[in-house]
């Protein structure tokens, strides 16, 4: 007797069974959509791997023997676990649908959220992974297709498509508690001669921070402390310390509350963040553009 396979494949399982219920090996393969002599083939090769006799064949008729009898059963339960198999691993991937990967400054960390919110009530809903990432990680992430889509900040990419873009608000600065601006109502960049400003290296013309330092006295009036500045909450811990002050953006301000340090209004000329949503135009998919969609309807709605 040869050894039994542990596994016969689930083809050969299949048309024993087709072969079992019609009694005949030419209406089984009809069935199945193979031939008679591809039916009758795959049925020796599960008698041959399992060392047993299935059928009593004769040139009228096709009878089940007393295992092919005993082994029916089994074959029925196997084949309607296969398909309850793959219905239930079909109906997991249709819930389950593709994955957004959404990078965004942690300033816009709010709207972010709300867009993923906004996602997962559709139908079908849309599976939103949130990604917090400054401009240049952003970019590259893009770039690399670890990012389906992001918020960057000006200067937009030129490599990639931008949509919505909106602006914030610069209109506070963040003072260490206890200086003397601290109990100003109201600063402007005239009366800042003594102290300094924390900016980035990166100050593209016409930008924010370009603008701003223009508005200075000179270059000693500003501290450099990152090629760009995406993460504002983390600033506040040098402006604590005396490193110097913070041009502060109104989502911040309205987010955050530290006993060491006060946010005052600071007028210079309306400044103000620009953003936008970018994303690679060789990776466009319904699912995207239904996220660009939400940070509009989001946008709106503010």
């Amino acid at each position: 007797m040869s050894r039994i396979d542990p596994a016969p494949p689930l083809r050969e399982v299949g048309c024993f069974a087709a072969v079992a219920r019609h009694l005949g090996f030419s209406r089984a393969a009809a069935e199945l959509g193979i031939s008679q002599p591809a039916a009758s083939q795959a049925v020796g090769r599960l008698e041959r791997a399992l060392g047993l006799r299935l059928f009593e064949r004769t040139s009228r008729e096709v009878r089940l023997t007393a295992a092919g009898a005993a082994l029916l059963p089994y074959a029925e339960a196997l084949l309607d676990g296969a398909t309850a198999f793959t219905a239930e691993a079909l109906r997991l991937a249709a819930q389950a649908g593709p994955v957004i990967r959404f990078a965004y400054p942690s300033l816009l960390g709010e709207l972010a959220a709300q867009v993923a919110r906004r996602l997962a009530r559709r139908t079908p809903p849309i599976e939103v992974e949130l990604r917090p990432s400054g401009w240049a990680a952003a970019t590259a992430a893009l770039a690399a297709g670890e990012a389906s889509v992001a918020i960057v900040g000006a200067p937009f990419p030129r490599e990639f498509t931008t949509a919505a873009r909106f602006h914030v608000p610069v209109d506070h600065i963040a003072v260490p508690a206890g200086d003397p601006l601290a109990g100003s109502s109201e600063l402007r960049p005239d009366r800042l001669g003594r102290h300094k400003i924390l900016m980035p290296g990166d100050r593209p013309p016409g930008g924010m921070w370009a603008r701003l330092a223009v508005r200075l006295r000179g270059p000693h009036q500003y501290r450099v402390v990152a090629d760009d500045i995406d993460d504002f909450a983390a600033l506040l811990d040098l402006v604590a310390a005396g490193a110097g002050l913070l041009p502060t953006p109104h989502l911040l301000v309205r987010s955050v509350r530290r006993a060491d340090v006060v946010f005052v209004p600071f007028e210079a000329g309306g400044l103000r963040l620009s953003y936008g949503v970018a994303w690679s135009p060789e990776r466009v998919s319904p699912e995207l553009m239904a996220l660009v969609g939400a940070v509009q309807e989001a946008l709106w709605t503010r």
